[in-house]
């Protein structure tokens, strides 16, 4: 088993598994769109929603997102989409030129709310939102120093 983040977009899906393919230097991008799979006669979906992104996958080395978009015809029953704060996504990698590759690239068009710097908890630690409001973490050996506090404390 594995997690995997899942990240929604409303109508821009197709343009932000662009965007990450290229920024995470992806290996293997899959996408289908609503339009792909056969539709309900009873239930058609509007025009506009038969191109938005059912369900993709963008795998790189280290990790996997998946993506997709939430159709407007069913926020009455998803809700409608809310950027924030909850959820980050954490990239987690000894190679520290990969994780500044991937920093470059995620922080183009976003913000850096901390650039990659060593702290008292990484050598090498950084955090960004994305183009798209998605928010990033980036940590060299994250599992390390969990390790070595805990171990500290008697509790590893």
């Amino acid at each position: 088993m594995s997690a995997i983040a899942y990240i929604n977009f409303d109508g821009v899906a197709g343009q932000a598994i662009e965007f990450y393919a290229e920024a995470l230097q992806a290996t293997t991008v899959k996408k289908v769109q609503f339009g792909d799979i056969p539709q309900d006669p009873n239930y058609p979906l509007p025009a506009n929603e038969l191109a938005m992104i059912m369900e993709s996958s963008i795998a790189f080395e280290g990790g996997t997102i998946m993506m997709s978009d939430l159709l407007p015809s069913m926020q009455a029953v998803t809700g409608a989409l809310v950027k924030g704060n909850a959820m980050l996504i954490s990239l987690v990698m000894e190679d520290k030129q990969k994780l500044e590759e991937y920093f470059k690239g995620l922080s183009a068009g976003g913000h850096v709310i901390m650039p990659l710097s060593a702290t008292p908890w990484s050598s090498c630690f950084g955090m960004l939102v994305d183009q798209y409001g998605v928010g990033w973490k980036f940590n060299s050996d994250a599992v390390q120093f969990l390790d070595h506090v805990l171990a500290s404390r008697g509790n590893l």
